[in-house]
């Protein structure tokens, strides 16, 4: 059967598009990876709920546990409560515990593997009533405290009050230190780039990289016995590569990379500690691809490299559009994914966030989509598109 609906180009003309008619990928079960594999899920909007969706969050609990116990079948991690739940853009401190809450239960129920790290930072502190140091570590230490007595490992999230406050990387190592110290079991640290989120410029206390990086492995190399590993976000495969090179044995690299995630992934096998030669995954556009992610990651664990990179390569286009500037609109694209193929039941965010995205953004989404085998149901993905579309006054 031949699928076929008109799409805007980048230009606003319209113009036909026929489907490729792949099949779509399909990952074998219960294949073990070589790497760790994190997706940083989203969350689904309830969009019944009586809110201002600018102000408040009302969240599907259903549908969002359902899509976490899909990631978990498919054989990947949850990264919970991070940026791309909308995390300090929206998802507000409560809601997101009680999200990390409810994780945790579905993963216990879900059974052995079903992994999940939670997202711990700064963001119910109201920035104006930041004044110290010392307000940005009990910050921290409350929603460490909440979380650890939940269970949960934690995933120590880069703070815009310490970038708000600290003077100087003094300020961050001694943050970090009474952190870290206090962890009761390894955690991941996460440093995210400003084009992730503007208020983190100049993290770790500099704005030069190669110098904030030395802080960050001094932060490591003081504590790592507490440092599972570290994610950066920094859309730089060469500092990524220099970084995982100089951690301590046994400190991974968790690759938040959205637009070099495949070869950094497959690795380039340099030095005698197996971890710095390749990166494990915290990705925001696993959420994405998860099948394709499943379904590569299988394959670089059996050996068959290039069968790796022939699943994951064509996901590369469909990830550097859905994270194109401003990146921190790219949650848009997953959950616009999610509701292409029927994983949840409309196209409604936290935050209105649906409305950050233009109409040919979200076609060229679709194509890359249908490029990459990751329109999971053909039909219902184009019956979904020309509802946009007719929104949007094309019939």
């Amino acid at each position: 059967m031949t699928l076929a609906l008109k799409l805007p180009n980048a230009s606003g003309q319209i113009e036909a598009y026929t489907l490729r008619g792949t099949t779509p990928v399909k990952p074998a079960r219960g294949v073990a990876f070589n790497r760790i594999a994190y997706s940083a899920a989203h969350v689904v909007a309830d969009p019944l709920a009586a809110v201002d969706p600018w102000l408040q969050c009302a969240v599907d609990w259903d549908a969002t546990i359902a899509y976490r116990q899909r990631l978990w079948a498919l054989g990947l991690g949850v990264a919970e409560a991070m940026d791309t739940a909308q995390r300090g853009m929206g998802l507000d401190w409560p809601t997101s515990l009680e999200l990390i809450r409810r994780s945790l239960d579905a993963a216990r129920d879900f059974g052995p593997g079903a992994l999940v790290a939670s997202g711990c930072g700064t963001d119910h502190l109201v920035l104006d009533d930041v004044k110290s140091i010392d307000d940005v570590i009990r910050g921290y230490e409350a929603q460490m405290a909440a979380i650890e007595k939940l269970g949960g490992k934690l995933i120590v999230m880069a703070s815009r009050a310490l970038a708000r406050v600290a003077k100087s990387p003094a300020d961050y190592e001694r943050v970090y230190d009474r952190i870290l110290s206090q962890a009761k079991q390894p955690v991941v640290l996460h440093w995210l780039g400003d084009m992730f989120d503007p208020a983190l410029k100049g993290y770790w206390g500099n704005d030069n990289a190669d110098k904030a990086m030395d802080t960050a492995l001094a932060v490591i190399a003081a504590h790592p016995d507490k440092v599972d590993g570290i994610k950066i976000s920094l859309l730089d495969k060469d500092k990524e590569i220099a970084m995982r090179r100089r951690l301590p044995a046994g400190v991974r690299m968790y690759t938040g990379d959205d637009f070099n995630y495949a070869e950094l992934i497959a690795g380039d096998g340099f030095g005698s500690e197996a971890t710095h030669g390749q990166s494990d995954a915290l990705l925001g556009i696993f959420d994405a691809i998860a099948p394709a992610a499943s379904a590569a990651l299988g394959e670089l664990a059996q050996g068959n490299v290039q069968k790796f990179h022939d699943i994951l390569g064509p996901t590369v286009p469909l990830s550097r559009h859905i994270f194109a500037a401003p990146t921190r609109f790219y949650k848009t694209g997953v959950v616009f994914m999610a509701w292409l193929n029927g994983h949840q039941s409309h196209f409604t965010m936290v935050g209105g966030q649906q409305s950050t995205r233009s109409l040919p953004h979200f076609a060229e989404l679709f194509r890359l989509a249908d490029a990459a085998n990751l329109l999971e149901q053909p039909e219902l993905a184009v019956r979904r598109m020309n509802t946009l579309l007719a929104l949007h006054g094309i019939e």
